[in-house]
């Protein structure tokens, strides 16, 4: 396995921090909520036997900047594409889960010049989220209506970042032990940091930019190959059907459904996640 290497550079005006490991090709790995790069541990070494891997926290988490302002997408897109720029690198394959799902379609749209392929993990679409928005949704995306509040949450929440982080986690997993509790520490830690939870928050509230930045170019499909990759026990995802979603969105899709997963498949089921991701980038990045 390559040594996880640990880098800050500045980037779209932020210092960005972000691990590195491997040769060849690029593949980002963007993280979700409640997460840092550490949800990639799985998955980095054996990407990294074959890739050049980059796994940033984005802009508001871990140890990068959580600055008062730019949590929209398409901000956050820039943030990854002026740090490729940084770093020199000229075309990359993008796996977001979640939050760095909704990252990773901003940037596949704003920069398909840049992208070979996309992985979207566990991800609902912010437009399809609320253009649905009903009591039963409301009630599956709580997170999104109370983490949009604003101070209230961080006021609630400060002192207790186990207990909350605990409570989302177990719930979202299939095996409510599928994290270890070193893995709660490590969560616990980064979001009890100064501005751990105000970044995380930010990023939600800028759903109404979200919005309509996704309304605004509705119509513009996703032109490279694109992996739809959930998990088959979550109930959020039991409610649409994910399938349908993505492709229309992105007509060049392929899916898959991982059994006994919920919300977190690259840390409950790593191996097969990995292995799916693997067959996926080889596919069309291997001579990038």
């Amino acid at each position: 396995m390559s040594p996880f290497e640990h880098h800050r550079v500045r980037a779209n005006g932020i210092n960005m921090h972000y691990v590195q490991a491997g040769e060849g090709p690029c593949v980002v790995l963007l993280h979700g909520f409640p997460e840092t790069w550490y949800a990639w541990r799985h998955q980095i070494g054996p990407v990294a036997a074959r890739y050049r891997v980059i796994v940033p926290d984005l802009r508001g988490y871990g140890a990068t900047e959580k600055p008062a302002t730019g949590y929209d997408k398409r901000t956050m897109a820039n943030d990854i594409r002026d740090l490729l720029r940084v770093l020199e690198i000229e075309k990359v394959a993008i796996i977001g889960h979640d939050r760095g799902a909704r990252v990773g379609t901003r940037f596949v749209k704003d920069h398909q010049d840049v992208t070979t392929c996309f992985a979207a993990l566990d991800n609902i679409p912010t437009k399809v989220i609320f253009e649905n928005m009903n009591a039963e949704v409301a009630q599956a995306a709580w997170f999104f209506l109370f983490q949009g509040i604003r101070d209230l949450p961080e006021a609630l929440i400060h002192g207790r970042e186990e207990l909350w982080l605990r409570s989302i986690l177990t719930s979202w997993t299939y095996n409510p032990h599928a994290l270890s509790e070193d893995t709660l520490s490590v969560y616990t830690k980064a979001y009890s940091q100064p501005g751990g939870l105000r970044g995380a928050f930010e990023d939600y509230r800028a759903w109404r930019s979200d919005f309509e930045q996704d309304k605004s170019d509705a119509s513009k499909s996703i032109g490279c190959p694109v992996l739809s990759l959930w998990g088959a026990d979550y109930e959020a995802a039991k409610m649409v059907d994910m399938a349908a979603i993505w492709s229309a969105m992105a007509p060049k899709l392929q899916t898959l459904a991982v059994a006994q997963s919920g919300h977190l498949p690259h840390e409950e089921q790593p191996d097969q996640v990995t292995a799916a991701l693997l067959n996926f980038v080889d596919q069309f990045h291997r001579s990038a």
